[in-house]
């Protein structure tokens, strides 16, 4: 690919689509309260891992949807998926966004808070 009259190659594949995370266990039992304290911790300081805030606000967005809007909203930011769970992804300048496994799904050792 080059110019915009261009079609990708034979095994190109710069669009990968998302798909929902696998199942992962947390090293101990892990409380929705715990999980949620963790969750936010990240997005709080996640701008200062680099990288632009509006393309973490893309990426927050993007996991807190369903997978189908989650889509489209990564693809209207402009951030390529390398990973389909999301868990690497970079934006059109090439800064890398990595996402922990926690903020992507729920670990199969979840403890529901009553």
């Amino acid at each position: 690919m080059g110019c915009f009259a261009s079609t990708p190659s034979k095994g190109e594949d710069n669009d990968k689509r998302i798909q929902k995370p696998k199942p992962w266990e947390h090293p101990q039992p892990i409380s929705t309260t715990e999980l949620r304290r963790m969750r936010d911790e990240f997005w709080d300081t996640a701008p200062h891992y680099g990288g632009q805030k509006e393309i973490w606000d893309a990426l927050r967005a993007a996991v807190e949807a369903d997978v189908s809007l989650a889509q489209a909203i990564v693809d209207s930011a402009g951030v390529i998926v390398a990973n389909s769970d999301m868990t690497v992804c970079y934006d059109e300048r090439g800064a890398k966004y990595e996402l922990p496994k926690y903020i992507l799904s729920e670990p199969t050792n979840l403890i529901h808070d009553s």
